[in-house]
């Protein structure tokens, strides 16, 4: 049985159920038992199964007889290999512990149903809105663009909803246009659902001034201001914008290490193969480094955020800086690599701009045909997603729109993409720029709104490795396995080859680990 089929039966019985406890139910050596047990007498106030809920039916299930623990017996389950426990409650929970679950939250692979319609768009734009409008509206008290209608009329003395003084309002919008005037002030366009108006924000409001001059076309913001005497112009006193609370509460947390990485680049003649199996060696716990070697043991996740291969045909000239030609050629070499990473590692693949899936985003995982040749500690994803790694919530995106962010906002660079990174966690989204460097399929959903914060980001793309903390959320991009090309130097990219951050999952402490000579 595996754990689709247990989630099944337990929301069919109308109870929600805990990753642990699915887990130590399939490791049973009796799963339909145990659940028919747990299902007859649980008490119908649980919400939530939990192990503690199931413990006494486990222990109930194994005093009625005894069992041994067969040879070479596996579940495979969502890409990583769980023991098959036929054994006394403690080997089931052994059997947990030993587990790296890998719980997928947010992934549009199979979910994808946009064709490119008009509609597909304007639905797009309205969840893109109304997701963040609605983060907005919590600190602010603000009305429809159409409802300012009918204060344009210079006769309409003390407006209800107006401050007395400065006829004051409050509007969320979709940044659609920015402007500066000839006096050097910044002029922004905002539109709602029902209507769209000007905002100036004066040069003289530095505080204002300065957050006016990092806004983005497509972002969604809150202005409060006065609006002037006919209605047409509202001049900014305050901008809101969705932003990460200050405080997230208690969060949980895990226990190991979970090694994050991105654009490996394998095919391309400038991929760092020494540096690469050096960093194989580290995980197999093969270095004479003493400290090394015990985090090497520690590792529970190997976390790849896209670019797992150079690709064909991606940039200018990239032809004469390949070593493997043909993709597929690229992606049975990359699976050979990957084979030799301990199989108690969960590698997770998610797909990057140079990879075998579609160039729009968000991405599917990788097709079935190339996955078919990794290891089943692999599992994939697509572009953006969301996993649990045993209770951390970590966000995986390539980070495409960095090129949009750092072409658009003053001070970001790519030598330091954790800038980059902060700018996606004030907008509460990924790639807020649409119809630029980045290719956006109009899906119902916009997968990029940074819903629920995560505990960790992680982005690649830019070939630099970044680690930085924001409001709480653990920024990181993990650098590259590929030196310089020649597409790079004529853009001034100096990638920061061989670097690894690792992530201890009990408190999100990162240390960066160096396998260049």
């Amino acid at each position: 049985m595996n754990q689709i089929e247990v989630i099944t039966v337990f929301l069919a019985e109308g109870y929600q159920i805990s990753p642990n406890a699915v887990e130590l139910i399939c490791c049973h050596y009796n799963p339909h038992s145990l659940m028919d047990d747990i299902l007859k007498n649980l008490d119908p106030s649980v919400l939530v199964v939990d192990v503690e809920h199931i413990n006494k039916f486990i222990e109930k299930n194994v005093s009625q007889e005894k069992y041994e623990i067969p040879e070479k017996k596996y579940l495979s389950d969502n890409g990583h290999i769980i023991p098959k426990i036929v054994a006394p409650i403690d080997s089931a929970v052994n059997c947990i512990l030993s587990a790296n679950p890998v719980d997928i939250l947010m992934d549009i692979t199979d979910n994808s149903t946009c064709v490119g319609e008009y509609m597909e768009f304007v639905h797009f734009f309205r969840n893109r809105y109304s997701r963040l409008s609605e983060m907005i509206r919590g600190r602010l008290n603000s009305r429809p663009i159409e409802s300012l209608n009918k204060y344009r009329n210079k006769s309409i003395g003390r407006r209800e909803g107006m401050d007395k003084d400065m006829n004051e309002v409050s509007i969320i919008g979709m940044v659609s246009d920015l402007k500066s005037t000839s006096n050097g002030h910044k002029m922004i366009q905002l539109e709602d659902t029902t209507g769209s108006i000007s905002v100036l924000v004066r040069m003289a409001d530095k505080e204002l001034f300065e957050l006016a001059n990092r806004f983005v076309l497509d972002e969604v913001v809150g202005i409060t201001g006065a609006l002037t005497n006919d209605g047409k112009l509202l001049i900014a006193k305050k901008i809101t914008i969705p932003d990460l609370p200050n405080t997230l509460g208690e969060r949980k947390r895990s226990y190991g290490k979970a090694v994050l990485t991105s654009d490996v680049h394998i095919g391309s003649s400038t991929f760092l193969e020494d540096e690469w199996y050096r960093f194989i060696d580290f995980l197999k716990g093969d270095t004479d480094n003493e400290a090394m070697a015990e985090l090497s043991k520690e590792v529970r996740y190997l976390v790849v955020a896209g670019d797992l291969v150079d690709g064909v045909g991606i940039y200018p000239g990239q032809e004469m800086e390949l070593k493997i030609q043909d993709i597929y050629q690229q992606y049975k070499k990359a699976a050979e690599y990957f084979s030799e990473i301990p199989k108690h590692i969960t590698v997770i693949i998610s797909p990057g701009n140079h990879d075998a899936v579609r160039q729009a985003e968000p991405q599917p995982m990788l097709p079935e045909n190339i996955r078919a040749d990794f290891s089943e500690n692999v599992t994939f994803v697509g572009n953006p997603s969301v996993v649990d790694l045993d209770g951390v919530r970590l966000m995986i995106y390539h980070g495409r729109s960095i090129d949009d962010l750092v072409a658009s906002i003053p001070g970001v660079s790519y030598q330091e993409p954790t800038k980059a990174m902060v700018e996606m966690m004030k907008r509460r989204h990924l790639s807020p720029i649409y119809g630029s460097r980045v290719s956006i399929a109009p899906e119902k959903q916009d997968h990029f709104v940074i819903g629920q914060v995560p505990d960790i980001l992680h982005c690649g793309h830019v070939h630099t490795v970044g680690v930085e903390w924001y409001k709480n959320v653990l920024l990181v991009n993990s650098g590259t396995w590929q030196s310089q090309t020649e597409f790079q130097k004529r853009v001034n990219v100096v990638p920061t080859p061989a670097q690894v951050p690792v992530v201890d999952l009990s408190t999100l402490k990162t240390t960066i680990l160096k396998f260049a000579e």
